[in-house]
């Protein structure tokens, strides 16, 4: 009799994840392209296919990726009228960066640095001056800010160079930490609803001759966490920030251009073992694991001191054929976070990171049970995570 023949598949090489495309069209290259067209000092066109306007407006929705807004067009009309406008008239997508999550995209496009040199790796991440895990999103446990991401935001050097500086937000974003280190320079403006930021976000950039404005929306990322972007309440929220964006479109001064961008994607998980690899209860990831940080989908894993091998090992024997897993140097090379990982941020990146390549999570039930909740999801390198629109309106 035959023996069986076992399909004993190759861990996936850490090489072969399609790495954010850093320099030339991620999120960091934003706001230094816009702000070279307004003769900032120091800035760089990083990407070549915007061309320079006086009044630059970045309309940020968190979490509508490219390919959920492409799937999508009944429920975001004008949007979809837009498709052909992204990345400078190319009807392209640019790419958020690894982690892609809101709080290192948030630094990404506040900074216009990648994550490796702003320092902000993931939803959670290991502050090596504790060694406790702090929330970036919610800044917790409490650390200075200012040593945490010290580089100033391009807002801040905008408004330096007398460029009429705005951000339009909820109130409740005024005085986060978060907001500090990624977004703060000229005035912030806290409104209510969606409407009156649109139409205070057209009288900041009517403002200046020159004028950088930033206005953000929330809760399509949200409906997406709690019921998926294949949800009614998803659909029901793209299309009204749909209906915002055509609201800011039609009101823009002259002279102005309108980017619409996104932080991350998102993508549903099923609820079964199969997609929700929980690892509380799973011996053989646990062992050797000091604290697991990142999310689902992004793990940052930091070993127990002299067991980053072993811990590099057993997750690329369980986890290697539907995550890249690799170790934190390798990570680095392979250009995971940027060009470069600056020296303050290089031991808050775990010993081992994961990223998920197939429709799959790393729960923690116990540790996180909010997280482990959700049906929307995000944070790594495929497609419906690292894609994002960068539409463009003009007047």
């Amino acid at each position: 009799m035959a023996l069986p023949t076992w399909d004993h598949s190759e861990p996936l090489a850490v090489d072969s994840a399609p790495v954010p495309e850093y320099g030339a069209g991620s999120l960091a290259d934003v706001l230094p392209t816009l702000a070279a067209g307004m003769s900032v000092p120091d800035m760089t066109a990083a990407i070549p296919e915007l061309t320079p306007a006086d009044r630059n407006c970045v309309f940020l929705i968190d979490g509508l990726g490219w390919e959920q807004l492409r799937a999508h067009p009944d429920e975001a009309p004008f949007m979809t009228s837009l498709l052909a406008s992204s990345r400078g008239g190319t009807g392209r997508p640019i790419t958020a960066g690894y982690p892609a999550t809101t709080a290192t995209s948030l630094a990404s496009i506040g900074t216009g640095l990648p994550p490796g040199a702003h320092g902000l790796p993931g939803y959670t991440a290991r502050n090596p001056a504790t060694g406790e895990l702090m929330n970036q999103l919610r800044w917790n446990p409490w650390t200075d800010p200012r040593a945490w991401q010290p580089h100033p935001t391009i807002f801040q050097l905008a408004d330096a160079a007398g460029v009429h500086t705005a951000q339009v937000s909820s109130p409740t974003f005024q005085n986060t930490p978060l907001t500090k280190v990624a977004l703060s320079g000229g005035t912030f403006h806290g409104r209510l609803s969606g409407e009156e930021r649109m139409d205070f976000a057209a009288e900041q950039l009517a403002a200046g001759d020159r004028s950088l404005v930033y206005t953000y929306y929330a809760e399509v990322d949200g409906k997406g966490h709690r019921f998926g972007i294949d949800s009614d309440p998803w659909r029901g929220q793209l299309m009204y920030v749909d209906r915002l964006v055509q609201r800011l479109a039609e009101q823009l001064p002259p002279r102005s251009a309108l980017y619409v961008t996104a932080d991350h994607g998102m993508i549903d998980i099923p609820f079964d073992e199969q997609h929700r690899i929980d690892f509380d209860e799973d011996w053989e990831l646990r062992a050797g694991v000091a604290l697991l940080g990142g999310e689902g989908r992004a793990r940052h894993v930091y070993a127990v001191p002299g067991a980053q091998a072993d811990v590099l090992t057993c997750w690329r024997e369980v986890l290697g054929e539907q995550f890249w897993i690799a170790s934190r140097d390798e990570a680095i090379a392979a250009g995971w976070f940027g060009p470069r990982v600056d020296e303050r941020v290089y031991a808050r990146l775990g010993d081992v990171i994961a990223a998920a390549r197939d429709d799959v999570l790393i729960i923690a039930s116990e540790r996180e049970p909010k997280e482990s909740a959700m049906v929307g999801n995000h944070g790594s390198m495929t497609a419906v995570e690292q894609l994002v629109p960068l539409l463009q309106v003009r007047s």
